[in-house]
């Protein structure tokens, strides 16, 4: 069985396909970096805040200065394009990917899910022999390869498929089936669109594309994978994103979900594609049209058994990492899209939708005196937005008003949080335990107890399907 699987990873296959993938992922990449210089996202995401949330073990990473953010965002988009055009591949892939998680690093309320796959899918890329050809690195070698190892193909796959997967596994439960949420409330918000606005105001629209949009998740991966299948379901693929990015802001996602569809249509896919279009203009020019050269497959030089073993226990344990994460949350028991332990990283696309008002309680024991502090006072409009509905969030800021009202020379202090918020359309309730001193308790990958369980009443005014 061993030999039968080492034999199926190590299977040479058209390197094609992953050429065209780096190039295309070089250059939404580039796009998507073009995008933070050309709205002004580096400033009101990295410099107008004064505070940045921070990932549990990463309180460290800090933003640069405003020039050096600047920079930075240029230096990526340069190193895109490098990705794309195979030009230093072997130092450009690992310094984009570096660079772009670092981004990500900063502040935990500018996570998204297509964020977290764009550093997944760039590391697996500079792994990986993508710049061997159809780029300036095997034009300045005078080398060129016609295959790679099948591993790199399933590799990129089971990526794909577990966010998909995932995706729709985190739409199986009864706010999404049973009662449209959260999808009902966006549709009810985008009524006046044209063509499609008036189509939203029907009770019937919501339930429907929800519905769609968890049969299309959990299933779009198996489709795919059958060959007669394919085209239509890519072109399902293409529908599905175009549909929700138009509907939803959702930056980049649609597109880097539409190219990275690609992995699963043969090796050879550039090549017949290339071939069809010099077809094309061979017959527009009068000259006969020439069928594409299959190219010659083999292995080549196989590496060393050790090496090999690597390399197979790093991808398992990769594929072992991928899988976990977006598994965690059934540690923690209870709603995830309420206490969110276990939230992030798992694939959890758009399942949720919370607006919360808080208010911090700071007292003073010694003295007795109580402030009422807004989180306005620290964050920025978005950066509130996103912590209203996210406990740890709450507690990182609770932390820092302690420090800073300490600072001042107002301390020590207790801070509690007054948190009323609602999820997915219910009556507003209390997210955090209004008597748990927040300033004193210890941030960490444990069940909070500092969390009060979900409301268990369905969302209100719904008729169940």
């Amino acid at each position: 069985m061993a030999r039968v699987v080492d034999g199926a990873l190590a299977r040479p296959v058209d390197i094609a396909w992953l050429a065209a993938f780096r190039a295309l992922f070089g250059l939404t990449m580039c796009v998507s970096m073009a995008r933070f210089i050309a709205y002004g996202w580096i400033d009101e995401l990295f410099v107008k805040p004064s505070f940045h949330f921070k990932y549990w073990g990463l309180a460290w990473v800090e933003p640069l200065p405003p020039a050096g953010m600047h920079a930075l965002f240029w230096a990526l988009a340069v190193l895109a394009l490098s990705v794309a055009f195979g030009f230093a591949f072997r130092v450009a892939a690992p310094l984009f990917v570096v660079g772009f998680t670092y981004l990500q690093a900063i502040d935990v309320t500018t996570y998204l899910n297509h964020y977290y796959l764009a550093s997944l899918l760039g590391l697996l890329l500079a792994a990986s022999p993508a710049h061997r050809a159809w780029s300036i690195d095997a034009l300045l070698a005078r080398r060129r390869e016609r295959s790679v190892p099948a591993a790199w193909l399933y590799l990129l796959r089971f990526q794909v498929g577990v966010v998909y997967t995932f995706a729709g596994i985190a739409k199986a439960h009864a706010d999404w089936l049973l009662h449209a949420q959260p999808l009902r409330i966006w549709l009810g918000s985008r009524t006046d669109m044209p063509v499609l606005g008036p189509l939203f105001t029907h009770p019937w629209a919501a339930p429907l594309m929800s519905w769609a949009g968890f049969l299309f998740d959990t299933s779009i991966v198996w489709l795919l994978l059958v060959p007669r299948i394919r085209p239509f379901a890519y072109a399902a693929v293409i529908v599905f994103h175009t549909l929700t990015r138009a509907l939803f802001p959702i930056g980049m996602f649609p597109v880097i979900m539409v190219l990275s569809a690609l992995v699963f249509f043969p090796p050879s896919w550039p090549r017949r594609l290339l071939g069809r279009a010099r077809a094309l203009l061979g017959r527009g020019a009068g000259a006969p049209p020439a069928p594409a050269p299959a190219p010659a497959l083999s292995p080549g030089a196989p590496p060393s058994p050790r090496l090999r073993a690597l390399g197979l226990a790093i991808g398992a344990a990769y594929c072992a990492v991928q899988l976990a994460l977006p598994l965690r949350f059934l540690a923690y028991g209870g709603n995830v899209r309420w206490h969110e332990q276990g939230m992030r990283f798992s694939w959890r696309v758009m399942v949720r939708e919370k607006n919360g008002s808080i208010t911090f309680l700071v007292r003073n024991p010694q003295t007795g005196r109580t402030w009422h502090v807004s989180p306005r006072a620290y964050l920025t409009r978005l950066q509130e937005r996103e912590m209203a509905g996210q406990p740890d969030l709450i507690l990182q800021l609770s932390r820092h008003i302690r420090d800073d009202f300490e600072r001042r020379g107002r301390g020590p202090v207790e801070v509690r949080a007054d948190a009323l918020v609602s999820l997915n359309g219910r009556r507003i309730a209390r997210l955090i335990d209004p008597a748990v001193d927040l300033a004193s308790v210890r941030d960490g990958v444990g069940r909070a107890s500092y969390i009060l369980p979900a409301p268990a009443e369905p969302p209100p005014h719904i008729r169940p399907l």
